[in-house]
């Protein structure tokens, strides 16, 4: 019994860890198919048998990143309002291009040369960004290097130019991998060329260009749009509309898994209840200002009342009623002087007060404690600041002359003399005064000249932005969580949209979609919506919320998935169906039309009498250069016709065309074989990355690698 109890005790511990190595077994190849789905699960994006690696990926957005931030510290203006959401696919675009670049390179055995690598380096360089680092960090080190050449010779000559090996050692690790850079980009930059050099005009595209356009005819000409068509006299059926998009499925066709969604996104405004709160509070507001001069009562503050305090120029007051009003107004005043659906703003006005805004000054900084008072002696005595160093030690006196000082710039006042600096200058009345003294020196100075006086204006400016309050952000949440679980099918998601107050916003999404699609660019954060698209949806599946945390723009979004096809856009798709439709209604009415239109015919005049229209009588028309009839295959027809006075009347797909052509002519104009080249180019509008790519489709996985709400 004894050993029948040790069996079985024994028995259950090897279930357990059975069990438990089981558990392990399945998690992890959960785990590891999920990873796997799109294949290699530290791919981030493919085309062919170029790969972006998750590191790559990572280290082109810190990069990207920091020239975003770059770029906003130099111009703030321009890149204040840049959509970071749009990185993800910069970076894939840019690295899948390179590998790209790179792999046709090796395949064409290209290299960059010697000559070449010290062109692009030293006289010409590419690499601009890595280069401008390497000098900076040799300018921080003390060395002072204007040229990439100067850079080099001091990096690769160090002791000639002061310093040692050990010294110049990282400069030189640095130098080597830009090199090692610049050399892959030159060879893909003579890539690219050769590639971009392939689609060229030849002689015959150019002369056929010049020949569209000195060949022209004399044209009568009878016009009749289709306008809107009556679709009981022109019926189309669904088996024409399938006929019609297998003749011309390839129009259809999409490079990547694509799911057609439809959004609702709801930009939350602050609600009457929020608008009567912050009226109320900018009264109050007023009110605290009028009783206190130091700060705003917590209860205010707490609100998001943010008090300022300002001492500006004239010049410097923002335009609009905060300057009319600070102008203006008597001191110790208060007034609210804008309120608007964006918020108020409260004034306080303080005192006025004439300031000089700038002075001249001449420093001399001097070394020692006993020097600083002979060097002052001689100032005040006559002796010019320029000729300090003539008259004592160079090494320990420096003179700084005429230096023009602001004491206010656009932002108030700098603060850029200490108190008690600008008090002793003034009390120097124009001559030199010591202004710091410390063991180690003194610092002597004087006013060279004073700006007049300008007036300054002190005020206190309260200022509160209006957002949705948490109240009216849950009210709108509580409004759409509501509508999902009642209309939880995309059918049902869509019909009922309108009525409830929402509005569709029909999108294919792919997964190099970078965020939600608006008219202005891409919905603030809506790539959560994107990725739940991409990753997490199924044809038929209806989202939860998905939120926009701004406080000051909050937006909530709901998605519901139609479909999902990864090689065609089905016929059944609204918009390819109703082009269809209306595709197969024209030519329908356009042979039904002709043949009306041309009945008892002899002329122009009789088709535009029986067209119920005017006809026109051109000169000079030209194939693709006129007004009258857009590119197609009516104009097509006209320009190939002869000069055989005979009346034709056809159809296309804008309408039915009458016309006889009367003459043709070639006008006199030089040929210029550039100029050509030139439209050329403008006709074809290259697609360079799908030369790159080739038949290949990208496989773009980077929202696998994302976190979803």
């Amino acid at each position: 019994m004894a050993t029948l109890e040790k069996i079985r005790s024994k028995s259950v511990f090897l279930i357990v860890i059975i069990g438990l190595a089981l558990l392990a077994f399945i998690v992890g190849d959960a785990l590891t198919n999920s990873r796997n789905l799109f294949g290699d699960h530290t791919t981030v994006a493919k085309v062919g048998d170029a790969k972006i690696d998750i590191h790559e990926y990572q280290a082109k957005r810190e990069e990207l990143n920091r020239r975003l931030e770059d770029a906003r510290r130099q111009n703030p203006q321009q890149f204040a309002n840049f959509d970071t959401q749009v990185l993800a696919q910069m970076a894939v675009e840019e690295l899948l291009t390179n590998k790209l670049l790179d792999n046709g390179a090796d395949r064409l055995g290209l290299h960059t040369s010697g000559d070449q690598l010290r062109y692009y380096v030293l006289e010409n360089p590419v690499n601009t960004e890595d280069l401008q680092n390497i000098m900076r960090q040799l300018q921080s080190a003390g060395i002072n290097v204007g040229t990439p050449a100067q850079a080099y010779e001091v990096i690769f000559k160090p002791t000639a130019n002061g310093l040692t090996e050990a010294q110049a050692e990282p400069f030189k690790r640095a130098w080597l991998a830009m090199e090692q850079k610049t050399a892959q980009m030159v060879k893909r930059n003579t890539y690219a060329g050769l590639v971009a050099g392939t689609v060229q005009a030849n002689d015959l595209d150019r002369k056929a260009l010049y020949n569209d356009f000195v060949q022209t005819r004399n044209v009568s000409l009878a016009y009749r749009p289709y306008g809107q068509l009556d679709e009981k006299k022109y019926p189309v059926s669904d088996s024409e509309v399938l006929e019609a998009y297998n003749k011309e499925k390839n129009r259809f066709r999409v490079t990547e898994p694509t799911k057609e969604a439809s959004v609702i996104a709801v930009s939350i405004r602050p609600s009457d209840a929020d608008r009567a709160a912050a009226a109320n509070l900018a009264k109050k507001t007023v009110a605290a200002l009028r009783d206190s001069a130091a700060t705003l009562p917590a209860d205010v503050r707490k609100e998001g009342v943010v008090l300022t305090r300002h001492q500006l120029r004239a010049a410097d007051l923002p335009a609009g009623a905060v300057k009319n009003y600070v102008l203006n107004a008597p001191k110790d005043s208060v007034s609210i002087v804008s309120e608007s659906l964006a918020g108020f703003t409260v004034v306080k006005m303080g005192k006025r007060r004439a300031e000089v805004d700038s002075i001249q000054i001449n420093i001399v900084n001097v070394a020692g404690t006993a020097l600083p008072s002979k060097v002052l002696a001689r100032l005040n005595a006559g002796l010019s600041a320029d000729s300090i160093a003539s008259v004592f030690p160079a090494d320990s006196v420096m003179a700084q002359t005429n230096m023009w000082i602001p004491l206010f710039t656009a932002d108030g006042a700098t603060n850029a003399i200490e108190p008690a600096m600008m008090d002793s200058l003034d009390n120097a009345a124009g001559r030199y005064t010591i202004l710091t003294t410390t063991p180690q020196g003194a610092m002597i100075g004087k006013v060279v000249k004073k700006n007049a006086p300008v007036e300054v204006y002190e005020y206190e400016e309260a200022a509160y932005a209006l957002n949705p309050s948490t109240a009216t952000v849950a009210e709108a949440r509580n409004k759409l969580e509501k509508y999902l679980a009642e209309n939880n099918t995309p059918e049902k998601f869509i019909a009922n949209a309108q009525k409830e107050g929402y509005v569709i916003i029909p999108t294919a999404i792919t997964p190099s979609v970078p965020a939600i699609p608006s008219y202005q660019g891409y919905w603030p954060e809506s790539r959560k919506v994107a990725r739940w698209v991409v990753v997490d949806a199924k044809a038929g599946d209806v989202s939860g919320i998905f939120e926009n945390k701004d406080a000051a723009a909050p937006v909530l979004y709901a998605a519901a998935v139609s479909a999902a096809y990864d090689d065609f856009v089905p016929v059944s798709n609204k918009e390819v169906k109703e082009m269809l439709t209306q595709q197969v209604r024209r030519e329908k009415a356009g042979k039904a039309l002709v043949a009306e239109y041309k009945k008892n015919a002899k002329s122009v005049a009789d088709v535009a009498k029986n067209m119920g229209v005017e006809p026109q009588n051109y000169e000079a028309f030209r194939f693709g250069r006129n007004g009258i009839v857009m590119p197609g295959e009516a104009m097509g027809r006209i320009n190939g016709t002869p000069a055989d006075k005979k009346l034709y009347v056809i159809s296309d797909d804008g309408g039915v065309y009458g016309y006889v052509v009367t003459g043709t002519q070639t006008q006199d104009f030089p040929y210029n074989a550039q100029s050509y080249d030139r439209q050329y180019q403008q006709m074809v509008k290259t697609d360079f990355p799908a030369m790159l790519r080739g038949a290949k489709s990208v496989k773009n996985n980077t929202y696998k690698f994302e976190g979803g709400e």
